[in-house]
């Protein structure tokens, strides 16, 4: 018997598991504020921030951050099972929860971002680099009774889980379009044979 087997699936579900891991210690997206004075470590997985070399988190995005550890973990393994059984009747089932979930946490994260910089650009006059360094000059804001400004290196980078996140939604996407190709392989009735 010749088992069907979905390869794209079958590495997506890998990749997407192996992003997993990495992001719980690697972030995604680093931001450091002149000497490690004040660093962002971003990612869907493991957000968290220092201040003078200590590390913090706020529960609220602790959450967040736990709830992504589950989808993550969820979409892999079931990607995975999908990956082997692309013929079974909830085959579809299993392939519409798992290929979504990198995909809506890479562009949720990278909107985030964007956000998060126009924000700041916007309100504290701060223009911070996504990628690169620069000088950068911080104005406090009218409401605070300072005058001045502060001018500090901000270095910002996109880290390794980052660009296997890209190639995880990549896969699960070829995996969901591989899927209609595969099965019309498998439903399509064997040739007959001439004696």
């Amino acid at each position: 018997m010749n088992r069907k087997i979905n390869w794209f699936g079958l590495v997506a579900g890998i990749v997407t598991l192996v992003v997993l891991l990495i992001s719980l210690f690697m972030p995604w997206w680093q931001l450091t504020v002149g000497n490690n004075f004040f660093n962002v470590y971003s990612s869907p997985i493991n957000t968290n921030f220092g201040l003078y070399g200590s590390q913090f988190t706020i529960p609220l995005i602790w959450a967040w951050n736990l709830s992504n550890i589950l989808l993550f973990a969820a979409s892999g393994i079931v990607m995975l099972i999908y990956a082997f059984l692309p013929a079974k009747k909830y085959s579809k089932d299993l392939l519409t929860f798992s290929y979504k979930k990198p995909l809506y946490a890479l562009l949720s994260f990278i909107i985030g971002l964007f956000v998060i910089v126009v924000i700041a650009a916007g309100f504290f006059k701060v223009d911070f680099p996504m990628m690169g360094s620069a000088n950068v000059s911080f104005s406090f804001p009218s409401f605070i009774p300072i005058n001045g400004s502060i001018s500090a290196l901000v270095t910002a980078s996109f880290m390794l889980p980052f660009w296997l996140a890209i190639v995880a939604a990549t896969l699960c996407i070829a995996a969901r379009l591989y899927h209609g190709r595969l099965n019309k392989t498998i439903m399509a009735p064997p040739a007959s044979k001439e004696n």
